[in-house]
């Protein structure tokens, strides 16, 4: 529930339309400002055009501090439905996103934006922190299948009578709710779900560990915050840096903890880690995502290519004359941290407006 002021609201907008104008080289007019100012004073909220929707939208990804990936800013598509409410519908928008995102394997990023948060008016949540996703089941001796990173979720979906295959690699059902209603339940996206399966382009037996991962990273449980607006279903994507992949999902102990697995099947020392083993397993489980996106013909970037488009990134917004908010720990790849260039910069998180913040997950504060 929106809790700013109409005080905080009115100087937050009007920053944001002189940033426009600023960015645009347009004047704001008189008449502008006035209706923006006299809207907020009567609803305590306003309605931005869809040029200023559009705009603030790449703001937001500009400015978002752990997002290495913000060469490409300008290129976000933004689909405007905010006249969407009910779960039905944006369940349908939501399919639509993801066909259109992943566009047969050269994904594009894309935004579609549902009805702001509002004190008078219905609008909706999408519990799904990406909208694709895989669930976690605890087993009876405190083990996880699947991912542990969704095992809360996967027990929300559960407690609403959703039934997974029992497998590592079962898609998430879609959950969807409007304000005063109780949470929908949606079957998984499976059949728009792009999923690439694993392989090694060396190791032939790495393909039965049965590995997979989907395309397309569509954040959908974030805030989108543009000029004191709070746009709580406006889900986003851009494509995957390997890494994030490889080395996060896949690699950490608290997700897929592949690793140990890895390097067994690859003969290494695993008594002691100075054998470096999971070094060694870890590169070999980045090259398998990076070949097998490759080979399935889906966008994806590997993290020495995605660190120097950062760098000129950076470069392009300094000639701009903005400052650039980046949270170092998010912003350096994990892996081979010192190998990239942007490991040898002291970036700082600015939180700079427009930009994707994080909220309460729905189930617990909606």
């Amino acid at each position: 529930m929106p809790a700013d002021s109409t005080a905080d609201t009115a100087h937050e907008a009007d920053a944001f339309l002189a940033a426009i104008a600023a960015e645009k080289n347009l004047a704001i007019s008189d008449s502008r400002r006035l209706t923006v100012s006299e809207e907020i004073k009567a609803t305590g909220t306003w309605t931005p055009t869809f040029e200023e929707l559009e705009h603030g939208a790449r703001m937001a990804w500009r400015n978002n501090a752990r997002c290495i990936s913000r060469l490409f800013w300008p290129s976000l598509r933004v689909r405007d439905r905010r006249h969407l409410t009910e779960p039905e519908d944006i369940h349908r928008e939501l399919l639509e996103h993801l066909a259109l995102a992943t566009n047969g394997g050269k994904i594009q990023p894309l935004i579609t934006i549902f009805a702001p948060a509002s004190r008078s008016k219905p609008y909706s949540r999408i519990w799904n922190h990406q909208l694709l996703g895989y669930a976690g089941y605890e087993q009876p001796d405190g083990t996880i299948l699947g991912d542990p990173k969704n095992l809360a979720f996967t027990r929300e979906a559960q407690a609403l009578g959703w039934r997974g295959d029992g497998t590592a690699f079962d898609l998430l059902p879609l959950v969807i709710q409007k304000s005063g209603n109780p949470p929908m339940l949606f079957p998984p996206p499976s059949a728009a779900a792009l999923e690439v399966p694993l392989t090694h382009p060396a190791l032939p037996w790495f393909s039965d560990l049965g590995l997979k991962w989907y395309a397309v990273p569509i954040l959908s449980d974030m805030r989108l915050r543009i000029g004191g607006i709070d746009f709580c279903a406006a889900p986003f994507n851009g494509w995957y840096m390997g890494t994030e992949i490889g080395s996060r999902d896949l690699g950490d102990t608290a997700r897929y903890n592949m690793l140990p697995a890895i390097a067994a099947s690859m003969g290494l020392d695993t008594s002691k880690p100075s054998t470096l083993w999971r070094d060694r397993a870890l590169v070999e489980l980045n090259t398998a995502v990076l070949h097998s996106f490759e080979l399935a013909g889906a966008r994806i970037v590997d993290h020495h290519r995605a660190s120097s488009e950062f760098m000129e990134f950076t470069a392009r917004e300094q000639k701009a004359g903005r400052a650039v908010s980046a949270d170092w720990s998010w912003i350096v790849p994990p892996m081979s941290g010192s190998a990239t260039p942007v490991f040898h910069t002291l970036w700082k998180d600015l939180s700079l407006l427009p930009d994707y913040l994080q909220q309460p997950k729905a189930w617990i504060e909606f």
